[in-house]
Parts: structure tokens; sequence; C-alpha cells
């Protein structure tokens, strides 16, 4: 695995959101990153929250120069971003791994587009629960971490990319704590890639979405708090609320929690929560909805 066939195939994303659109406050107004050029004319992957509710998207090629370029969509349920280069990028698209086949481990290479990367190796392949609504069956993850994590390129030792980096976080190894990087893999994407394009999401109809950022503490879910004027803020989600039941079924951990909310129907699916709220039980109704609905669309340019 060569570090300098690898990095033309990676490029630095930047992207500007109104000051005024729902992520703003809680992710920013400008946000950099990386991507992975994954077809001949331009089609770059990336981590989807870079480029959520994006008005502008500059990608900077392994050469300093920079192209535009469209945001075309993001998928919540992966975390996986797509950006269309309105300009040539005139660099080679990167390989699809087998992330299934990669075992813990395994030798691996996480680059950024600014042309950093580290050497490490897979520690765990592992279900993974965000606080933001999300769950991935089996996330990679790697350590050493890189410090510039979001949208770099998990490359293989064949050179072929098995994941796209999202997040950075602590995890417990050999009784110590280490700073380990979060992967979510490559083989997410061939089975809704279509969808992702001729469409910009999913042909299925959008999970149900609380709008509640929650943590799982000694096997309990606890509210840490709630997206103003969201589905859970509108009925009455409080932050320290623990959420022990959904739908008259006990809660059994964050990812528990999340698929149990998910297999309630579509969004708008009104959901029954019984939260311990100071010591006292409570139930609420809480009217989900679709978390794409109070997202700016991308504009063409």
């Amino acid at each position: 695995m060569s570090i300098n066939t690898i990095l033309p195939s990676i490029v630095a994303v930047r992207s500007s959101i109104p000051d005024d659109a729902f992520t703003a406050t809680t992710l920013g107004t400008l946000r950099e990153g990386s991507g992975v050029i994954i077809r001949e004319d331009g089609l770059v992957l990336t981590i989807g929250y870079l480029i959520t509710e994006a008005q502008e998207v500059w990608l900077t090629r392994h050469d300093g120069q920079v192209v535009p370029g469209h945001a075309l969509a993001y998928d919540q349920e992966t975390g996986f971003g797509l950006v269309q280069a309105l300009g040539p990028l005139g660099t080679p698209a990167m390989d699809f791994g087998d992330a299934a086949d990669a075992k813990v481990g395994d030798i691996v290479l996480l680059a950024d587009g600014i042309g950093q990367s580290v050497r490490a190796s897979i520690v765990a392949k592992q279900e993974f629960a965000g606080y933001w609504e999300y769950v991935l069956d089996e996330a990679i993850f790697i350590a050493p971490a890189h410090p510039s994590w979001g949208g770099a390129a998990l490359v293989g030792s064949d050179g072929k990319l098995l994941g796209i980096g999202s997040l950075r976080l602590q995890m417990s190894r050999n009784g110590e704590i280490a700073d380990v990087n979060m992967v979510v893999p490559i083989n997410l994407l061939p089975p809704i890639l279509d969808d992702l394009l001729s469409r910009g999401k999913v042909n299925k109809p959008p999970r149900p979405w609380l709008g509640a950022f929650s943590a799982e503490s000694d096997g309990k879910v606890v509210v840490m708090s709630v997206t103003k004027g969201g589905p859970a803020a509108q009925a009455g989600l409080r932050q320290g609320d623990i959420i022990s039941e959904i739908r008259g079924e006990e809660v059994d951990g964050l990812a528990d929690f999340y698929r149990k909310m998910w297999t309630s129907g579509p969004a708008g699916a009104e959901i029954p929560i019984r939260v311990l709220r100071n010591g006292r039980e409570a139930w609420l109704r809480v009217k989900s909805a679709d978390r794409d609905s109070f997202l700016r669309k991308p504009q063409l340019q």
C-alpha cells in the first residue's frame, strides 16, 4: 500500500451553511473535512454532517487546486454524504474493498484530504449507537486515532476503500482508555447508491425521529437535551429524563431504544414513551417527524 497512490483520490471538503440553518448551532456554519473520489466523473463520498444544509461546497485536490462542488445527498441511516464536483478533479477514483472481510488486528491507513495519514490497526468491529438517533450494526474502530477524521478514507493493505471516518471516541483497551476513530463501513453504500444519485435519498419511508439527544448509562437511556422545536420538545421530554419503556416494552440500552422507535411505523407515528423524572413515572406521547423535513434541501448550482 503506497500512500502516494492513495492521496490523489482523497480531497479536502469545505462547506458553508446559512446562519439560520437547522444544524447551524450544533454543527457550525463552516465545516471542514475530507472526501474520497469514488467515480471518474467527480463523485465524492464523504461523511454527511460535513454537507448537511450546505449552500456552498469546495473540494481541494491533492495539488491544491480548488473545485466547486454540489451537495447531492445525505443518508441519515448510514451517515454517508455525496458531493458532485462541478469541475474536473483529474484524479483517479478509489476502488471499494470489502469491509466485511476486514478483521480485528488488520493494519489499515486513515488518510485525509490535506495529506495527513495515520497507520493504524482495526481494534474492534461492533455495534455503535450515537446520541443523535443513529445506529450501525457493525462499525469499524481503529487506533491510533487520526486528528482530522471527518470524511477521511480508511484504506486496506490492498489500497482499496474500507470506510469513511466519522468520529473520534474513547474506548477501553486492555484496561486503559485510548482514542479511537469510528469508521462507517463502505459495504453500506452500494445498496443505496443508485437511490441517492437518482432521488437524493433512499427509496423507503423515512424513520420516525424524536429530536432527542440521549446517552446510555449503566444500561439506562438518559436524555441529555432535546432539539428546539422538535417532536420530543413539543411532547415535554426534558433533560435528565430516563426513558424506561417505549410502546409498553422495556428499553434495554440506547440501540434497543432506537430500534424499537424505528419499528413503531413511519415518520409521523405517535410513540408512547414512559420516563422516570425526579423519581416519578410519566407517560408522554411523542408525535414523531421526518428529520429531513427540518433541513434545508441542496440547491442546484
